[in-house]
């Protein structure tokens, strides 16, 4: 399940090219009318735009409500953003927003810094993780924001760079076969 808050072309081809069915929903779609389509796992997509915008509540619930049922998450950029309030969590407006294909980025588990695409004037207040059930897993080498976030206790996570790129480094593009994994292997 897609929830669409503003998609690019190549999130969908990169679901569609690991044999994930799609089914595209708008970014006002209810829990519930999600739930009627029996989802495996649910995507939220890169924006763009403010995650604290009025218009949005009713994604940041949505999210809320799917996380709680188990299912598997994977947001991208304002999906990063719309996942992290959904926790618990807060955003800002970053002074100077990153837009460029030459971010680096820090995977804290492995050490391993990833060239990433970006193109975001938002991101996570680190602090706010503190009180929510996410962990940091990403930080912006450059000025250490938030770069990604994994659930700790669900089988959820997002980032907040492009890992679809085009144009820009493929580094990260190894995150759908990650999240297609937490679908394949989720536990009811």
């Amino acid at each position: 399940m897609v929830i669409d808050v503003g998609a690019k072309l190549n999130i969908i081809r990169n679901l569609l090219g690991r044999k994930l069915t799609i089914i595209r929903v708008p970014y006002d779609f209810s829990a519930k009318e999600i739930l009627e389509y029996k989802p495996d796992g649910f995507f939220i997509t890169n924006g763009p735009g403010d995650p604290k915008h009025p218009s949005l509540r009713t994604t940041i619930e949505t999210t809320r409500e799917l996380v709680e049922e188990n299912l598997p998450l994977m947001g991208i950029c304002y999906g990063n953003q719309i996942f992290s309030l959904a926790m618990g969590a807060d955003t800002y407006k970053l002074k100077y927003g990153h837009r460029s294909q030459n971010q680096p980025c820090m995977d804290l588990e492995t050490e391993r810094c990833y060239i990433t695409t970006q193109n975001h004037g938002f991101a996570v207040d680190m602090e706010s993780l503190k009180q929510t059930d996410l962990k940091l897993w990403f930080i912006n080498a450059n000025d250490k924001t938030v770069e990604g976030v994994k659930h700790t206790k669900k089988n959820a996570f997002s980032v907040q760079f492009h890992p679809e790129h085009y144009p820009g480094p493929v580094d990260a593009e190894y995150l759908f076969d990650y999240f297609v994994h937490s679908i394949e292997t989720k536990v009811e």
